[in-house]
């Protein structure tokens, strides 16, 4: 009995070696990838010894790309710097001045009835040669799509299998698919009519010392005819057009020659100067609406602090200027204060962190600022007593 049991020990004994041997022969890939798993915690094993080595050198390579900054304008600076007053509307420049904070950008604040600028921060970037509008091209494809029929103000263009946007909705979340399709219809020609009849590709002001005229291409762009009137691929805007072209917006169709009187003379002699006429009257409501809900609900939201006693109205970009290199955050707009209309231009200039929608909170502020004031300003000029001093295009 008792060799029995020593028998059974010893058996036993015998098969837990052979076991895990027998285990271990037939899991080699599970083997393999504990050992590939083992190495690379502790670089023991040779045959897998450079995954240390390249990991880290990936993880390295990655949080170098992560922290890469390609844009070389700052995103804050002093944006007072270099600027002239004289002339200016001190409260209005007060209310620019402290909504812009320490962002590196300019803040331009027109009468659309008239055409006089009322203030301009940060003067040596608003003169400057321009920036790629972004998404605020899209008004001016708004105005070529409509005028040419390729769109209604009803008709939904489908964006994917179970989305359409309108015009409305495509201003408001500034879909680029919808005004990429109606570059393509288009084509380049009509494009670029409608972009020079609302002022580009020349200069926005009546003889202002120090501003160029930005730039229109003479041929589609490289980027293609989507990219353009989606987001402005080949086209240089300025401050200043950009305050123009929305002040035809807000007074109904006149594109005033904008003017930036210094001189206590220069003031009192002031009149105001049409450069053309635009028949805009039957897309206005449409347009504007699309503007508003931008405010209300879509990519404008920040500029919306109380809308229902002040109905704002804008077009908001973000995009990479790759000419600079710098990254832009444009927001053009117009509302109303205590009954006198105001246009609030606003360019962001620095980093990735500056957008559109940063933009419009800027502008949202001025228009803050200046209604908790009460502002009224000097009396607006009836854009009927304008001589026209150019053809209508």
């Amino acid at each position: 009995m008792r060799h029995f049991s020593l028998n059974i020990s010893l058996t036993l004994f015998l098969a837990s070696l052979l076991i895990p041997a027998s285990a271990s022969a037939a899991s080699t890939p599970a083997k393999s990838k504990s050992h590939k798993r083992l190495a690379r915690r502790s670089g023991h094993y040779r045959s897998v010894r450079y995954l240390v080595p390249r990991s880290t050198a990936s993880r390295l390579h990655s949080r170098r790309h992560m922290y890469s900054n390609p844009y070389t304008s700052p995103t804050f600076a002093d944006s007072t710097l270099g600027d002239s007053v004289d002339g200016e509307d001190l409260v209005v420049r007060r209310a620019a001045v402290q909504a812009l904070g320490p962002y590196n950008g300019s803040v331009v604040v027109v009468d659309p009835v008239s055409g006089r600028v009322l203030s301009i921060v940060n003067q040596k970037l608003a003169f400057s040669s321009g920036f790629q509008p972004c998404s605020t091209i899209k008004l001016v494809t708004a105005v070529a799509g409509l005028t040419e029929g390729a769109i209604t103000p009803e008709s939904s263009i489908h964006i994917s299998r179970r989305v359409s946007f309108d015009l409305d909705h495509a201003l408001a979340r500034s879909n680029n698919y919808y005004f990429a399709k109606i570059g393509d219809q288009l084509g380049f020609e009509k494009i670029e009519h409608y972009a020079r009849l609302m002022g580009l590709g020349e200069k926005a002001g009546w003889d202002i010392v120090g501003e160029e005229p930005g730039t229109l291409p003479l041929e589609e762009p490289k980027e293609g005819m989507g990219m353009m009137t989606s987001f402005g691929s080949g086209i240089y805007l300025t401050p200043l057009q950009l305050a123009a072209m929305v002040s035809v917006f807000a007074n109904g169709g006149t594109l005033y020659y904008l003017q930036y009187p210094r001189t206590p003379d220069e003031i009192a002699a002031f009149q105001p100067k049409v450069k053309r006429q635009i028949d805009l009257t039957q897309y206005l409501p449409d347009i504007r609406a699309g503007m508003n809900d931008a405010v209300e609900f879509g990519t404008a939201r920040r500029a919306n602090y109380n809308s229902a006693s002040l109905p704002i109205y804008g077009k908001t970009g973000t995009c990479s200027d790759t000419r600079t290199p710098t990254h832009l955050g444009w927001f053009g707009s117009y509302g109303q204060i205590a009954n006198r209309d105001l246009v609030v231009v606003v360019l962001l200039t620095g980093g990735h962190t500056v957008n559109g929608p940063i933009a419009s909170g800027i502008a949202g502020q001025v228009y803050r600022i200046l209604g908790e004031q009460n502002y009224a300003g000097g009396q607006q000029t009836a854009s009927a007593a304008a001589p026209l001093l150019a053809a209508a295009y």
